[in-house]
């Protein structure tokens, strides 16, 4: 099993940066793929960001494409997703999630494991 914790979030201001960590335990040599995903109220969990074990190879929704990085510190057992310049539309839940096999991309369904959520709000 893998536990995954996230941390950050919380309400800023359009423009404003916020760091989301995602800190993993338990069987963390079984994680291949990490990725972020988010929901909005009334809507669809959506995918975010993606990144491999190695950190080579990164993907995001071109919604946050520019102004979201996705890294990695396996020292650490930590992902995070450094959000910049963010908007009124990035308001969400936000999850992190990780998959024990590679080519996971975007399909939160690939994910087996999932953090318990962070709020983010964005007001104009």
């Amino acid at each position: 099993q893998v536990q995954l914790v996230q941390s950050g979030g919380g309400l800023v201001q359009a423009g404003d940066s916020l760091r989301l960590s995602c800190a993993a335990s338990g069987r963390t040599f079984s994680i291949w793929t990490t990725g972020w995903f988010r929901q909005a109220p009334g809507k669809e969990r959506e995918f975010v960001a993606t990144i491999n074990w190695f950190g080579s190879i990164t993907l995001y929704a071109d919604s946050v494409k520019g102004r979201f990085t996705i890294s990695r510190d396996n020292a650490k057992n930590t992902v995070y997703l450094q959000m910049n310049s963010l908007k009124p539309e990035d308001t969400a839940d936000y999850y992190c999630a990780a998959a024990a096999a590679s080519g996971a991309g975007a399909q939160p369904g690939r994910y087996a494991y999932w953090g318990q959520g962070t709020q983010v709000t964005v007001s104009s």
